[in-house]
């Protein structure tokens, strides 16, 4: 883990996060517009496939996901500005369990991401005309993805109280 922690503490990126003040907060706004774009157009997605809004099909949806994956990009950035520019060091994150359990998360969304694209679900799933229903394995698919990103902003909120997390588990 210490390895780890020093090869993602950025000196550079730490001294211009702390030099302008207004970095942080800037990080703030464009990771939870990313998480805001992820969220609205994902879980929209995953509440069609699961029967919600019948009366839209299904692939209507898809121009979204690029917005989806931009705001993914969003995140990502802020994400990396997080991690590499505090100012204690990246061992805040990398030993810190809500920063470990949003990264399990995150990396289920990713697979289960990569199951629907590259199954042959995705070509089904954005078939489905309006009134219709989706297969019930895209509807596993959809209930894993909207379980993995709510466990994402929980444990990323609770990054800043990962005592609070540690004491709820005995830990």
């Amino acid at each position: 883990m210490q390895s780890l922690s020093h090869a993602l503490t950025w000196p550079w990126m730490q001294d211009f996060v702390n030099t302008y003040g207004w970095i942080w907060p800037l990080c703030e706004i464009i990771h939870y517009t990313g998480m805001s774009l992820i969220i609205g157009i994902i879980v929209g997605l995953d509440l069609r496939i699961l029967g919600l809004y019948k009366g839209v099909p299904i692939g209507a949806f898809k121009p979204l996901v690029n917005i989806a994956i931009f705001g993914f990009i969003l995140n990502l950035i802020g994400g990396i500005i997080f991690v590499t520019g505090t100012n204690t060091g990246a061992e805040f994150y990398v030993e810190n369990l809500s920063f470990q359990c949003k990264v399990v998360a995150l990396l289920i969304a990713f697979v289960n991401l990569l199951i629907f694209r590259f199954s042959g679900l995705e070509h089904r799933v954005y078939a489905v005309p309006a009134g219709g229903t989706a297969p019930g394995s895209a509807k596993a698919v959809a209930w894993i993805s909207i379980v993995s990103w709510i466990a994402v902003i929980i444990f990323g909120r609770l990054l800043m109280y990962n005592d609070t997390l540690l004491y709820f588990l005995g830990l």
